[in-house]
């Protein structure tokens, strides 16, 4: 487990102790071998073969949503998949759907509000890991599609009807570059005139955690939200 995105949402898993657990994708089955409780875990995955330590797998394309027949879990887990994706939308609320009740969402996904992929954008228009595909399009393969932001990723998990949703600190250098610092400045000033400024608690706390490290100068979003218990 050598990526630090990873620890943090092994972390959250967990802390939760989920009996049954949807990771999808799945990749290499990393998150199997990363938890220190033995849940029953099922995969699914486009481009890789079935891994070690879950109890089914399924070969399935994200982008029509999972799988109809598939059950409910106390846990789903989707790692570095939403980029790829032109409908997140169509697949978060299949995540919503087969969520128990209380159970929770884990994403993670590239960060572009770091303020060294805001120039990039601003001197080629494209975010850093995210070009032009325009005469590349292969179908089937791994490319980056959209890019997400917290307050992005926050709108279409509410959309797709989860609560406390949650930005979760990953163990990375913020910044990375010491000149991002100062860059990041107009950023997080604005993001606290706003909270300042809220008019409700949630207002608040998006604003807070806008403005805050992870989403100003990380690398990367991991984020946590829950179906409400009935």
């Amino acid at each position: 487990m050598h990526k630090d995105y990873y620890r943090t949402i092994a972390k959250i898993v967990d802390e939760r102790q989920p009996e049954t657990i949807l990771d999808a994708p799945a990749g290499g089955g990393w998150l199997a071998q990363a938890l220190h409780h033995s849940p029953t875990m099922d995969g699914i995955d486009l481009y890789e073969g079935e891994p070690d330590g879950y109890r089914s797998f399924v070969a399935h394309d994200l982008d029509a949503g999972l799988p109809a027949d598939l059950p409910e879990y106390e846990s789903c887990v989707c790692c570095e998949g939403i980029e790829h994706l032109a409908n997140p939308g169509l697949l978060l609320q299949s995540f919503f759907k087969h969520l128990q009740p209380g159970g929770v969402f884990i994403v993670s996904t590239p960060n572009i509000w770091y303020p060294a992929a805001r120039l990039t954008y601003l001197w080629r228009g494209f975010f850093p890991s995210f070009p032009s595909l325009a005469g590349k399009v292969q179908r089937g393969t791994h490319m980056h599609i959209l890019p997400w932001s917290w307050p992005q990723l926050y709108l279409f998990l509410q959309l797709a009807g989860f609560v406390d949703i949650c930005l979760h600190d990953v163990e990375e250098p913020k910044p990375k570059h010491g000149w991002e610092r100062l860059l990041g400045v107009p950023h997080r000033l604005y993001c606290r005139s706003r909270a300042k400024r809220a008019t409700n608690s949630e207002e608040s706390r998006f604003w807070q955690t806008a403005g805050g490290l992870q989403s100003a100068y990380g690398r990367r979003l991991v984020v946590s939200a829950c179906k409400a218990a009935a």
